[in-house]
């Protein structure tokens, strides 16, 4: 098992246009890979972000097959680096709702893990109102894969509120966190949510966020950033396109996990 990994999460500000941000999710990867990063994040909803309901149904690809998943396997394949690529939408079955899934692809291009998200985004404040279960089914099940590094556990945006579910996870050594989280709510509670997840579970956290203006006057918050298993933010982007890079390390994690060792101390 590797000491040290270098892993990289790409912010984007994705549009309706598919083309388009394929093509920006490929220049972010192969940024990444030129920093060789082993490990490269995407943001949730990276191939689409439309204020219709029914954009996501519109481009929604059975699993295992479309030009979406296409896409990914090719640049993963590529750039060599195992990617996780932040969410797209899959069929589910029902005609009028998809799954909102985390694919993550290895070196080789084949998907090695599945994750569709279980904490379905709800919130209404003045004018500005999401309700993510009229187009979206929620997933039943976590998950997690084994890396040459360790045990990376999955989860989605809104998850991020429900600390329960990294408990599900056990012990994992990297969080993944490919998210589109609102500018109201990012504001407030982003940083904060990110760095308690690091710290309750004494693990590295790696947050791919959109960050910026959407069709429709969407506005997400941004700031992606790498925190490390003590709750110190290791590197941080604000707003529009860029990619942030930083090195997991064992070392960092025994040693964290030595001196205060909260997850052996757990009685609940």
């Amino acid at each position: 098992m590797a000491d040290h990994f270098l892993v990289a999460a790409v912010q984007m500000v994705s549009t309706d246009d598919v083309g388009f941000n394929i093509e920006r999710a490929s220049h972010g990867i192969r940024q990444a890979a030129d920093k060789n990063a082993q490990l490269v994040v995407l943001p949730e909803y990276f191939c689409l972000l439309s204020p219709r309901d029914e954009a996501k149904k519109e481009i929604a690809e059975d699993y295992g097959d479309g030009p979406i998943q296409t896409a990914l396997s090719n640049l993963a394949r590529e750039t060599g680096v195992w990617l996780v690529g932040g969410t797209l939408p899959i069929k589910s079955g029902q005609n009028d709702k998809v799954f909102n899934t985390q694919l993550v692809f290895s070196p080789d291009g084949k998907v090695i893990a599945r994750y569709d998200k279980i904490h379905l985004f709800n919130f209404s404040q003045g004018n500005e109102r999401y309700n993510e279960s009229r187009s979206v089914v929620a997933g039943q099940e976590t998950r997690t894969v084994e890396m040459p590094f360790g045990r990376v556990g999955l989860s989605t945006c809104y998850d991020l509120r429900f600390p329960e579910l990294y408990r599900a996870l056990g012990t994992v050594d990297l969080i993944v966190v490919p998210a589109a989280f609102t500018e109201t709510t990012g504001r407030a509670h982003w940083e904060p949510l990110l760095r308690a997840r690091a710290i309750e579970n004494q693990a590295y956290v790696l947050a791919a966020a959109q960050g910026g203006e959407h069709p429709g006057a969407r506005r997400t918050w941004g700031h992606s950033m790498l925190i490390d298993p003590w709750g110190e933010i290791m590197a941080e982007i604000e707003l529009g396109e860029g990619v942030i890079s930083g090195e997991v390390r064992r070392d960092k994690l025994r040693s964290v996990r030595s001196s205060l060792p909260a997850l052996q101390n757990r009685v609940l």
